[in-house]
């Protein structure tokens, strides 16, 4: 079995817009070619999970029409957003030009995005998306987990500056576990998943060379994950409505609330 990193080890598409990268440790040119060659295909309950999010969405706005995709990635979540609400345009964020590439190919099909190049560990990110705001609808996939505490809180409270009244805040993420052992089982378990993507496209490839690339990538050691409690925790504190974990699975979360008073029960 691969070494494990130790827990608290982890401390119309336009182009030319961007905000310039603050330069953290863990946005390597290798990080995207990890996430897009296998990690995104390999997440366990893709279906669900935007499910969830499509049933959420449709409860509480029907019908937005500004969207904001915080860490676009490959743009498979932004795909399903705009392919769902017909009449909504998106604003599409990452760090990496490799992801927004891919991001590219899945939403500029549609004409109503605008994808940006902007780092979330600086205020600076604001200058790239304010000109779109207010939004009905911001969602994050696996894009924040990689911020301190501290600035997890203050980008939460940006968010909440971005939104319309009543506008949804939803971030798909990877959340500390409670305990060691949840977090090994987690770790085992998505590289199940991992080395089942990967087989089917060559059944030779061994589940340990899978695994011992899964414990030893860069971005790993610098994962600093908070509980699901204590982020919930925060953006009631901010101002957010209707706050809930609405997905768990292991450390995969879909968390976040509304800007507006709860919703009548």
């Amino acid at each position: 079995m691969p070494k494990r990193i130790g827990r608290r080890d982890k401390v119309a598409v336009r182009q030319g817009e961007m905000t310039e990268t603050s330069g953290s440790d863990w946005q390597t040119d290798e990080l995207p070619r990890f996430f897009l060659e296998g990690v995104r295909g390999a997440i366990p309950g893709v279906a669900l999970q935007f499910a969830v999010i499509g049933k959420i969405v449709d409860r509480w706005s029907r019908s937005p029409r500004r969207i904001l995709d915080l860490g676009c990635g490959n743009g498979i979540l932004g795909q399903f957003l705009l392919a769902r609400f017909p009449s909504a345009r998106g604003l599409f964020l990452d760090f990496s030009d490799a992801m927004l590439a891919a991001a590219r190919e899945q939403v500029g099909s549609f004409g109503r995005a605008v994808v940006v190049r902007a780092d979330f560990g600086s205020p600076r990110w604001l200058e790239a998306a304010a000109p779109h705001a207010p939004f009905d609808l911001v969602v994050s996939g696996f894009a924040i987990h990689h911020q301190p505490d501290e600035r997890k809180r203050e980008l939460y409270s940006e968010i909440f500056g971005l939104l319309e009244p009543g506008g949804i805040f939803l971030n798909l993420e990877h959340v500390a576990s409670a305990t060691e052992a949840g977090e090994e089982l987690f770790d085992e378990f998505f590289v199940d998943h991992l080395h089942e993507y990967h087989v089917r496209a060559d059944p030779r490839v061994d589940r340990d060379a899978v695994a011992d690339k899964y414990y030893r990538r860069s971005d790993k050691k610098e994962n600093i994950l908070a509980g699901v409690v204590d982020q919930c925790a925060w953006l009631r504190e901010i101002g957010f409505a209707d706050v809930d974990c609405f997905f768990k699975l292991f450390e995969l979360a879909i968390f976040g609330g509304r800007k507006g008073p709860p919703c009548a029960r």
